[in-house]
């Protein structure tokens, strides 16, 4: 069982590394994938290790695709050669799970892979689908996590976390996932109390997302 997570430029470190943990304690193998292997340097400056170009990766058992930074967002959305798109679609193919945490919904939607499902994502991003990916169905309330079938999309940065819990507890059962809960001692309780916005326009620059290629 794979958790392959493609990682770049600008990548958001906690919708990474916090999902990571959790799949570690439940024992499932995670991997970082990145376009050139090598360190990839997250939003806010500290980088991760990825091992394996996506020309080497295997199949993924479960696409996990992080959010970023809106101008790393835009920069994969407009690729004209299409090549974080196309990865997405090539591992999608196969996999048990697609999942995607905070706006990293806006790369499986760009790539098509929410048409038709309802999703979530960080309540700044919300425009960026309704106005820009009007097939995919915004599910109200801001959940941490919504699952439309084989579909998983989380809310902002750290719903990652109950995120992860949700998938593995999918894989392995509620008894692991309680176990995982337990040995992280995840049971938040934030010092402040804040409501969540309403976002009236979308973060990410405008681009046009490229056509897939056709196949000969």
């Amino acid at each position: 069982m794979l958790i392959g997570i493609p990682i770049y430029a600008g990548v958001d470190l906690l919708d990474v590394t916090g999902p990571h943990e959790m799949f570690s304690w439940a024992d499932l193998d995670v991997q970082l994938f990145a376009q050139e292997a090598g360190l990839v340097t997250c939003r806010g400056g500290l980088s991760i290790y990825a091992a394996t170009r996506f020309e080497n990766a295997p199949a993924f058992d479960v696409l996990w695709v992080p959010g970023g930074d809106p101008d790393a967002l835009a920069r994969l959305i407009g690729d004209r050669e299409r090549v974080y798109l196309d990865f997405l679609l090539k591992q999608s193919i196969n996999a048990r799970y697609i999942a995607s945490v905070c706006d990293g919904a806006l790369l499986l939607a760009a790539a098509g892979l929410l048409d038709g499902y309802e999703a979530t994502t960080h309540w700044a991003f919300i425009p960026c689908l309704t106005e820009r990916f009007p097939k995919v169905k915004v599910v109200a309330g801001h959940p941490r996590y919504c699952l439309d079938r084989n579909r998983l999309t989380g809310g902002g940065i750290s719903s990652g976390l109950d995120e992860a819990l949700e998938l593995i507890q999918l894989l392995k059962g509620t008894s692991i996932a309680l176990s995982v809960q337990q040995t992280t001692q995840y049971y938040p309780r934030p010092p402040v109390t804040s409501d969540i916005p309403e976002a009236t326009s979308c973060p990410v620059p405008p681009v046009t997302v490229p056509l897939p290629r056709r196949s000969a």
